[in-house]
């Protein structure tokens, strides 16, 4: 029978509730509503989350008096209807900018005034085109260049709605370089965490011998793990180093790879570095989830075992592997999420070139690199799918509960 949590018992839980809230469910809430909008912070026009007509008042006041400025020296090297026509224009310009005097932010704007405006600026920079054109053989200090980007950067402060609705989920689909980066980030994952795995198994059950000087096998075999990862990854870096690497130069008299240089700059290279280095840097984090468990074993079946006549063998796989399921879908479940997300070994190591460029890699490219809030939002909700999927795949196929009813 499954016990009911009282109302005293849940105000526990409340602290642990709203942390959850703070660190988990807002920051996939703001990726999910982000990649809703085409929002990238290097374009003025879509640097916010915009759903209807906006007008970037500050920036067009600044504008108008560039433009102002600009042309009062150009306006005095010009006679007669053209510099009638060019002071006009600049009397246009400062009362346009005049009208936002004083604004300091953003404001939404209806769709008919917005276009007003666009079209009211698009005819001040025709007609001052054609004054340019008329007179192009004055050396004006400005000229028409330069005003023509003003103008234009003008327009561009009145913008529509940037939102995209479900559209970046469709480009996700078509994305090959998505695809790419996850298959990058699977093979990656797969074959680290089995290596992990395997190696971490035998050197827990080492660990787990009663024998003299093990206290100091436990702590070197943890040194590794001690190490932060962007370290390991640049000390990685120099002995994979195609000119004096230590371990490229090992790979290559032994015949694994043609030439030192190929180590990082190739794509089987690179991947096998970076795996190598994970492997060699977190197999003590899963030897130690699987000695916890195997601490937990009663040494009575062991005896038992014995008795019977279980070899090793025998009484590993009949004895030591069932009690130590729930340890292994732990260790197993943190370090595949783990490796699934990892960034800091790949950036470190290789940039995620050559075929290393992991889902995180690509997402901060998006992101940090280009400013791509919105569509670097999708990439990131679609990995967190991902690991939802693997951790539900997890817990059923080893069929394991982290909490029992008791």
């Amino acid at each position: 029978m499954k016990k009911r949590i009282t109302l005293k018992q849940s105000l526990f839980l409340l602290p642990l509730l709203l942390l959850l809230l703070i660190f988990a469910v807002y920051p996939i809430l703001t990726s999910a509503v982000y990649s809703l909008f085409d929002y990238r912070t290097n374009d003025q026009t879509v640097a916010g989350l915009y759903t209807g007509s906006t007008f970037n008042a500050p920036l067009f006041y600044e504008d108008c008096g560039y433009v102002t400025w600009y042309l009062e020296d150009d306006v005095q090297l010009l006679e007669g209807s053209d510099h009638d026509k060019m002071q006009a224009i600049i009397d246009e310009v400062y009362a346009l900018g005049a009208s936002y005097e004083g604004a300091t932010e953003v404001v939404s704007m209806d769709q008919a005034t917005g276009e007003s405006i666009k079209q009211e600026v698009s005819r001040l920079k025709t007609e001052l085109m054609d004054i340019y054109a008329r007179n192009s053989d004055v050396e004006f200090w400005n000229g028409p260049a330069d005003q023509e980007l003003l103008f234009t950067e003008m327009e561009n402060c009145v913008t529509g709605s940037n939102f995209t609705g479900l559209k970046a989920y469709g480009v996700l689909l078509k994305d090959s370089r998505f695809w790419t980066s996850l298959k990058s980030t699977l093979l990656f994952t797969v074959v680290s965490v089995f290596f992990e795995f395997i190696l971490g198994m035998g050197l827990a059950l080492i660990m787990n011998k009663a024998i003299k000087g093990i206290g100091g096998v436990r702590t070197i075999a943890l040194i590794p793990w001690a190490i932060p990862t962007a370290v390991s990854a640049l000390m990685w870096s120099y002995m994979y180093d195609g000119s004096s690497g230590v371990v490229a130069k090992i790979f290559a008299d032994i015949g694994l790879i043609s030439s030192p240089e190929v180590m990082l700059l190739s794509a089987g290279g690179a991947m096998t570095a970076a795996i190598i280095a994970d492997v060699w840097k977190t197999t003590p984090y899963m030897a130690l989830l699987l000695l916890a468990g195997l601490q937990v074993i009663d040494k009575g079946l062991y005896e038992s075992a014995a008795i019977d006549g279980a070899g090793p063998v025998r009484t590993f796989f009949s004895v030591t592997l069932p009690l130590l399921k729930p340890s292994i879908l732990v260790a197993l479940l943190f370090r595949t999420l783990d490796a699934f997300r990892v960034y800091d070994l790949i950036a470190v190591l290789t940039g995620g070139s050559q075929g290393t460029e992991t889902l995180s890699i690509y997402a901060y490219k998006l992101m940090i690199g280009q400013s791509n809030y919105g569509y670097g939002s999708a990439v990131v909700l679609a990995m967190a799918l991902c690991v939802g999927i693997i951790a539900f795949i997890f817990v059923k196929v080893l069929g394991a509960e982290l909490l029992s009813d008791d």
